[in-house]
């Protein structure tokens, strides 16, 4: 079934407003439409799928495994499965990006700040 969702339809918690698949007639994809002020981002975890990163607006500091990556507007990042990563606004502006799980419900193990990256 063709279906067309307003944002505002979706869930929101403090910087992301998330579509999951399974709830839209069995969609095999998720996504996250990040909206992150400076200094705000996401805390180190991790999924059994890669995450496609796609940064529209804004620069972001990922950290992935023990790396830490530079990227900024029309730039894609991609994470391997099962790698530990987080990200920060690292610029002045607004970060504008879709975080993308190629599932049809996002699984996500949280990792302790306390932890190790690897």
């Amino acid at each position: 079934m063709t279906r067309v969702i307003g944002k505002d339809e979706l869930p929101f918690s403090t910087i992301a407003h998330k579509f999951e698949g399974y709830q839209y007639g069995d969609v095999n994809v998720s996504f996250f439409l990040i909206d992150s002020p400076p200094g705000s981002g996401a805390a180190l975890h991790k999924h059994p799928y890669e995450e496609v990163f796609v940064v529209q607006e804004g620069e972001a500091t990922f950290t992935v495994g023990d790396a830490m990556i530079e990227v900024s507007g029309g730039q894609i990042l991609v994470v391997p499965a099962g790698v530990p990563h987080k990200f920060v606004n690292s610029g002045s502006g607004p970060l504008r990006q879709v975080d993308i799980h190629p599932n049809g419900r996002i699984q996500q193990v949280d990792i302790p700040a306390d932890a190790s990256c690897e």
